[in-house]
Order: C-alpha cells, then structure tokens, then sequence
C-alpha cells in the first residue's frame, strides 16, 4: 500500500512576489527571531517558507527519506485571498499551473488541489473547470475567506460546482477574524492556537447549518487531525440535545456528521490521533504531514500512523486516500 500524504504544500516564487506586492495591509513581511523571511498575518507570524517549499526535488528526496510515496500538494495560506479580482486570479492560476506541470513530471509521486479566487465566484467557477482539466484532483479553501465564512450564501454557487463534481476539499485555517484582538501575534498563539479554533469553528458551521446536508457529495477534510473537533464533539452532542438553536436545521446528532467528514493525521500525539480515529472512524482517516512547513514531520506523523491499531494502518498510510481522491 503505497503512502499518501494529503496535507502538503508548496509555494511559488511568483506567488511570493503577488503576496509581497500586493498583500498589504493584512500580511506583511518580517523576520523571525531565527532570522528567516516570514510572512504575517495582522502582525502575527503566519508562514515562513522553507527551502523545500520551493523546490521539487528537494521535496522528492525528503520524501524519499521518510517513506512517503505521493504527496497530494496545495498552496497554504492566505491562499490566493488578498488583492483584487486580477491578483487573486493571476495568483490561482500560477499556483495550478505549477502544481499542474510537477504532477506531469512526476506522475507517480505528485497530485495537486486547485487554489480558486472565492471572493470572485464566477472566476473560482472557471478556474475550477480549468485546474480539473490540468489534472487537479480536488481543492483546498481556508477555514475562512477574509473573515468571511464559508458558508456564506455568496459562495454557494462555488460549492454547488464543487458539491456536482463530488470533489474532496482540504478546509486548511488561517489566522481567525480578530487575531488582533485576541492578541495572536504573541508567542506564535496565531499558529499554535488560532489555525486549530479557525478549522473547528468552520466546520462546526457546517455541520449545524445543514450545509453539510445541502451539499451531499462533497468530501470535506478538517485539518491538523479536526483540530479541536474530536475533543469537543460530546459538548455539541449536548448542546443539540438541550438547546433548540443548535438544532434548528439538522435533527441527526453533530457525532454523526464526524463520521461524514475526513482527516488528516497531522497531529503530534498518538492519543490524539487514538482518538481522531475513534471519533471520525477508520475509514475517514488519512495520513499527512504539513511538510515543509518548519512544524511539519513527515516522519513522525507517519510512525503515529504505523502505531494505530494494526486493523487500520494500511487504510490510514494510503487506502482512504486511494477511495476518497479515486487514485
């Protein structure tokens, strides 16, 4: 069973130059007190590219060394959200085609997820069209858009494309709205807490919503393991069960919805990742690695991995994926 990795990045230096030209006021450039080029977000640090964020082979290589066998790559944040309608779409564009012409030269070791410009639905729709005809094989989208949330109405068109397709949509944070208020740029508060409560209050969204029943078909992938979503799924439970505004559009248990989602195994603990398993179900599990970032662990994720329960190792190093992405 070949290992799959769906939680992957890689950047581009043109992107990097949209970003910098363009992405002021909200991300700025800096260093951190390593000395490395960083990326902030409200003045939060935010991404700091790696060399292997950049570089294919290097990615390949390091690849090699882990075990790794395909790695399903996106762009991270802030995405291509930021600029105008011309930025956000020459930035997509770049970014797939990239992706699109990596997975040609290496095809039996790159996949891709399409970035889209949400903030323009009509040019996200045929960017879509367009990355799925590069050999996109899903798309990735942050927890929110600019403070804006997923489920808002002006992006349903977007979701309806996706939803028609029966795509899998990696849902990767960002750095929440009022990152400046909660005072997120101390102590990187931003990375270590607001990504996890950014993925966990988007999909909770989703699930008492009902958008999650609106849209049947699509495959969604709450980040980083569900983030906070495992942990807290008996205080939803409860809150459905006692308060009527928690179940004004759904009357199935916000658990069951657990088992209709998917993971990535990118978390640092195997009691975790034990419990990830248990709430969201074997066969909803995937690994992943968030390499190159300076957190992510190729290795180590996949030892977490190969210490679940034997019955469900080969599933979560690559057969989920092989399902849920039609590898």
């Amino acid at each position: 069973m070949p290992v799959i990795d769906v939680h992957t990045h890689m950047l581009n230096h043109q992107w990097l130059r949209l970003l910098r030209e363009h992405g002021a006021p909200k991300y700025t450039v800096s260093r951190t007190l390593e000395g490395q080029d960083t990326i902030l977000s409200e003045g939060a640090q935010y991404l700091t590219p790696m060399p292997a964020h950049l570089d294919y082979e290097l990615r390949l290589k390091r690849m090699d060394e882990a075990g790794v066998d395909v790695a399903i790559v996106s762009l991270t944040g802030p995405n291509v959200f930021f600029g105008d309608r011309a930025v956000s779409t020459s930035a997509a564009r770049l970014v797939n085609d990239e992706m699109a012409q990596a997975q040609k030269t290496w095809p039996d070791r790159i996949r891709w997820l399409a970035s889209l410009p949400w903030e323009y639905p009509d040019a996200a729709a045929e960017e879509l069209n367009r990355a799925r005809k590069n050999g996109a094989i899903g798309v990735m989208v942050l927890a929110n858009i600019n403070g804006r949330c997923l489920t808002e109405p002006a992006f349903a068109p977007i979701w309806r494309a996706i939803d028609d397709l029966a795509l899998p949509v990696l849902v990767h944070p960002t750095t929440p709205p009022g990152t400046g208020q909660m005072q997120l740029n101390e102590y990187m508060l931003a990375s270590a807490v607001g990504f996890l409560f950014d993925t966990t209050l988007a999909i909770a969204r989703m699930i008492f919503s009902g958008f999650l029943d609106t849209h049947p078909n699509l495959k969604i992938i709450a980040s980083h393991a569900g983030a906070a979503l495992p942990y807290i799924i008996g205080r939803f439970d409860r809150m459905h069960e006692m308060r009527a505004a928690a179940r004004q559009t759904i009357t199935s248990k916000p658990s069951e919805y657990l088992r209709r989602i998917y993971y990535d195994a990118v978390t640092y603990r195997l009691d975790a990742l034990k419990l990830c398993l248990d709430i969201g179900g074997p066969d909803n599990l995937m690994y992943g690695s968030d390499f190159p970032h300076n957190i992510g662990d190729m290795k180590g994720c996949l030892q977490r991995v190969d210490a679940l329960p034997s019955a469900n190792v080969k599933a979560v190093r690559g057969g989920n994926a092989e399902r849920i992405f039609k590898l």
